[in-house]
């Protein structure tokens, strides 16, 4: 599991930011958020400054989130008063099993309509 998730926030690039509870799905362990903050807390030479709280939040508090939001402003994220503007820095993670072809849509798909419409 720990790999999974170290994994997964080393997959963060610079610039981009994450949420505790993304990466937890990303490794494959949805509503696992603390045991990304555990991982965080017992690894050394990660990103852990590219991982937020939910909504872009820092959650580190003090000279630690002093920190964390210097980092992030020196590799160019924005920010949104206290929040990181998350629509134009979050990671989104490729879903496992899920290949895009040339158009940007996933294999296999299928457009959707609305309920209660009938295509065709």
């Amino acid at each position: 599991m720990k790999d999974k998730i170290r994994a997964a926030i080393r997959a963060i690039p610079r610039g981009c930011v994450s949420s505790y509870g993304a990466i937890a799905r990303a490794a494959g362990y949805p509503g696992a958020a603390r045991q990304v903050v555990g991982v965080l807390h017992g690894s050394y030479g990660l990103p852990w400054h590219r991982v937020l709280g939910a909504g872009g939040h820092i959650k580190l508090r003090g000279e630690s989130g002093l920190e964390q939001r210097l980092r992030l402003q020196a590799e160019g994220v924005t920010f949104q008063g206290r929040r990181v503007d998350m629509k134009r820095h979050e990671f989104r993670f490729r879903a496992a099993g899920k290949s895009k072809n040339r158009s940007g849509r996933v294999k296999g798909a299928t457009a959707r309509t609305r309920p209660g419409r009938r295509s065709g």
